[in-house]
């Protein structure tokens, strides 16, 4: 019969076992995401460019025409829109952008600006409440496969509090997707919108404009900020699912070094029993001889 630590560590090994069966099934999941996600990074990239190109010949044309989402003003409150994620077993990817983040809710509060959380994903949501900072709106359930429909919400929602000054300025947190190894907490000033400028040497187009060029600027500003958010959506959809296999892939790695260490230990106990049975058996066979 097993002695109780043998028992134990068949167990632990069973145990181990079965969460790995779960590592495995998570890594594999994530794996067939990403060439999705970043495909969906990749073509979200040329809408954008020929925006910003627009923008620029209708921001010309217009003499320099002003809008509401261009206005710069002295910052009193300071909206913050965090992209985070909605569920965990990522590794430090939530983790990283949330902290960032803090870090400069912070050295705002430092300098007696207030601030206002625009939550996106369960983990900043549940972070930033439990810790007391006031959250303006969350959006739940969207960043594994974010629509274009959940970036016109977001977006909409930060452009209302903008116009209506609730806010000052808007900074977005999110992760950069470079590559299925590579992915950066960045932060930039979402608004007010800087001018889009089109790197390198472009050719300019001339536009006939029907109605003027500040009304067109008026219907494309509104949408170059949904596209933006759209692109971070994506972004940080695609580095999410490479955060979680490369986690996943470490977790499954040390399920199977722990088994083998525990097998290991289960071998030594077992051999240790036979070696007692044998000197067992032995002894009684000499008491039995000299009797």
């Amino acid at each position: 019969m097993a002695s109780a630590e043998l028992r134990d560590t068949r167990r632990r090994i069973k145990s181990v076992q079965a969460t790995q069966k779960i590592t495995r099934a998570m890594e594999l999941i994530a794996a067939a995401r990403i060439p999705r996600a970043s495909a969906r990074v990749i073509a979200s990239k040329p809408y954008t460019a020929k925006l910003v190109e627009v923008i620029n010949n209708v921001g010309n044309a217009a003499g320099g025409a002003s809008h509401m989402l261009l206005e710069r003003r002295e910052v009193r409150t300071a909206g913050l829109l965090v992209v985070s994620s909605d569920r965990g077993l990522a590794g430090a990817y939530a983790s990283t952008i949330i902290r960032m983040a803090e870090q400069r809710i912070i050295d705002l509060k430092r300098v007696g600006i207030d601030v206002r959380i625009f939550a996106v994903g369960k983990k900043a949501q549940s972070y930033f409440r439990y810790r007391g900072y006031r959250i303006e709106k969350a959006y739940l359930g969207i960043t594994d496969t974010p629509g274009y429909g959940d970036a016109r919400a977001i977006a909409n929602a930060l452009m209302e509090s903008y116009a209506a000054g609730d806010v000052d300025t808007v900074e977005a947190f999110y992760t950069r997707f470079q590559s299925a190894m590579t992915q950066v907490a960045t932060t930039f000033e979402f608004l007010p919108i800087e001018p889009p400028r089109i790197q390198g040497e472009t050719k300019r187009v001339s536009y006939s404009f029907e109605p003027s060029p500040a009304l067109i600027l008026d219907r494309l500003l509104p949408r170059f900020v949904e596209a933006l958010t759209f692109n971070m959506l994506l972004e940080a959809s695609a580095s999410e699912h490479s955060a979680r296999r490369r986690a996943m892939k470490a977790a499954t790695d040390n399920a199977e070094e722990l088994i083998k260490t525990l097998t290991v230990t289960a071998n030594r106990a077992r051999q240790a029993e036979i070696t007692t049975e044998i000197s067992e058996i032995v002894g009684g066979a000499e008491a039995l001889t000299k009797g």
